[in-house]
């Protein structure tokens, strides 16, 4: 149940931060495309986004947001073991050639998923983590749709060809949101250009060069194939703002990395993010009928702002709170709003909520209180 309301606030959320591209124009030679902010969610930039496509080794973002959650909920750690099964073996494609039996630590093989889209490493990962890649894969298609990623199924933990196995770049965005969102400590891999396993003899070089050339870089994940063509889900970070770039079925290579870089080029020259603090400090309310005389509002909720870069120099704030509420106070209530603008324009009205919960006087206490204020002296 509690998953499922994190999904309708996943859909609804997605809905409201969606910015229309219409503005945007831009040259792309993918057949679909996205550009997403990472922590409001706002699209900044779409161009057929929910058409369903094959996502190639794209696919493996999924795969690797499963893995991530098994290990921060401690169902799996970095130094253990993994062995690899014959059907792990049998991949084929982008690999690093387990023989069946090899063992490797969970670690390394993440390591191969991102940094050479090493389908012999995902699979024995999905293994280890859903006991099977069968169940992996209904594992994958529920955090999808989890997710709102409502175009999205999958076959494989792989993205090796299968019929059947779509999704869109919307739905790419939102779940590398997720995995960069909540795991960041993906980044240790995404953002490797080089490196090696099995004490060197293994040498590995990462399958998206933006990692090399663009500034601020931070991964994610590339794919191709032949009926996929070639996707990208790229991210790179610049003074504060994570930006999520998707396409797919760019006609080659060099052009899904140009792309990227045109869409990521868009996000940072005009855009930016703001964190929202009260200018003042915030007066205490009082509280009537409460046990105790005031509750100190706090700003709630998510406190950034994504703006363009015009308007992100001449912010005003204007706070609106009453003079009192009446008890009982719950911890998170809303009691106010603190209003933005830039000029005469509203740009965001953010919550202003209780910091504590203030429970309301029982006839008791209001009876002491009275005494204590001399209500009855003579």
């Amino acid at each position: 149940m509690k998953r499922f309301v994190c999904m309708l606030l996943c859909l609804a959320l997605t809905a409201a931060l969606a910015v229309p591209a219409a503005a945007a124009e831009l040259s792309l030679s993918a057949a679909s495309a996205i550009l997403m902010e990472k922590e409001t969610g706002t699209i900044l930039y779409a161009k057929d986004e929910h058409t369903q496509l094959e996502p190639a080794s794209v696919t493996k973002v999924m795969t690797l947001l499963l893995v991530m959650e098994a290990i921060d909920s401690g169902a799996l750690a970095w130094d253990d073991t993994v062995t690899a099964s014959a059907h792990a073996c049998s991949m084929g494609g982008s690999q690093i050639w387990l023989k069946e039996n090899e063992q490797m630590s969970v670690e390394d093989m993440v390591k191969a998923v991102c940094v050479v889209s090493a389908n012999d490493c995902a699979v024995a990962l999905a293994e280890t983590v859903g006991g099977s890649e069968e169940h992996f894969v209904e594992l994958m298609n529920q955090r999808a749709a989890e997710l709102g990623m409502a175009d999205t199924v999958f076959h494989n933990a792989t993205g090796l060809p299968a019929e059947g196995h779509v999704t869109s770049a919307h739905d790419i965005a939102l779940m590398s949101r997720e995995l960069i969102l909540h795991h960041p400590d993906i980044r240790r891999f995404t953002t490797i250009w080089m490196d090696s396993l099995r004490g060197g003899a293994s040498q590995l070089v990462n399958t998206n060069r933006l990692i090399r050339y663009y500034e601020g870089a931070t991964g994610l994940k590339t794919g191709s194939t032949d009926s996929a063509l070639y996707c990208l889900s790229a991210t790179a970070e610049r003074d504060g703002m994570e930006l999520i770039a998707v396409v797919m079925k760019a006609p080659t290579s060099n052009e899904r990395f140009a792309d990227a870089q045109t869409l990521l080029n868009y996000g940072f020259a005009g855009y930016t993010l703001v964190h929202v603090t009260p200018e003042q400090a915030l007066p205490p309310i009082d509280v009537v009928l409460g046990s105790q005389d005031t509750v100190q509002p706090v700003l709630g909720g998510n406190t950034a702002l994504l703006l363009p870069k015009d308007q992100a120099g001449a912010l005003e704030q204007t706070v609106s709170l009453p003079p009192s509420v009446e008890a009982p106070v719950e911890k998170d209530q809303q009691l106010g709003t603190l209003t933005i603008t830039a000029g005469t324009e509203e740009v965001a009205r953010l919550p202003l909520t209780a910091g504590e919960a203030v429970a309301r006087l029982t006839w008791g206490q209001m009876v002491l209180r009275l005494l204590k204020m001399g209500c009855f002296a003579e």
